[in-house]
């Protein structure tokens, strides 16, 4: 019983620190501040159930589907740093802020930004999908499987929490405060872009070298 305990909380906290739904709600404010609150609270709802989804099938046949299209890890992290670089450059020049919307379209963007980059990679990036993977490799029993899927379940109801009550900061920051935040919060995605970006591409160049070298 300890050790399913202890498991449950590595997978919640783990989860929740890769997520990181509190750093994902700024962006989310930026990218729906045009919108009402229905159709953010869909979007929020949207993106919560394509990640909880995605987690789920990644965790269950992640390494196959690696192993299948002969792709790695290291590769999701590089396309994942590629895509927060660009959306860090965005924000920092204040571009999500000033979206207009058409009501003809709202339908359209909606469902596009729900999926990609919310929940893609946005909260499921590369770090909650390699995690849930491992984390699978580790769960050797039916209880521990299930304590994981619960744990994941926790994680992104508390993501959707936290994107739908942020609709409630938008009023409070106001345009001049959302431009402040997206544009600090622009600094620190393309940092952690640079990250995501050279922790994929050094095992991939060592393996190149090495290779150069065993022959």
């Amino acid at each position: 019983m300890n050790e399913l305990i202890a498991f449950g909380i590595l997978t919640f906290t783990s989860f929740f620190t890769l997520i990181n739904p509190l750093g994902t709600m700024p962006i989310f404010i930026t990218m729906t501040a045009e919108l009402d609150k229905e159709h953010r609270t869909k979007i929020a709802k949207k993106a919560s159930i394509v990640s909880f989804i995605t987690i789920v099938i990644f965790a269950f046949s992640g390494q196959l589907l690696f192993n299948f299209f002969g792709i790695s890890v290291n590769s999701f992290r590089i396309v994942g740093g590629v895509i927060f670089f660009l959306m860090g450059m965005d924000m920092l020049q204040a571009r999500l802020g000033k979206v207009k919307v058409k009501d003809s379209e709202i339908k359209t963007y909606v469902d596009d930004i729900s999926v990609t980059p919310l929940a893609i990679p946005m909260i499921c990036g590369p770090g909650a999908l390699t995690n849930s993977i491992v984390m699978m490799e580790d769960a050797d029993s039916i209880e521990k499987k299930l304590v994981l899927v619960v744990g994941v379940i926790l994680v992104i109801s508390l993501t959707y929490i936290i994107l739908y009550s942020s609709t409630k900061i938008i009023k409070a920051l106001g345009e001049t405060g959302l431009n402040v935040m997206m544009r600090l919060m622009g600094l620190i995605v393309m940092v952690i872009a640079v990250e995501f970006f050279f922790s994929g591409l050094k095992p991939i160049l060592l393996d190149i070298l090495n290779g150069w070298n065993n022959s």
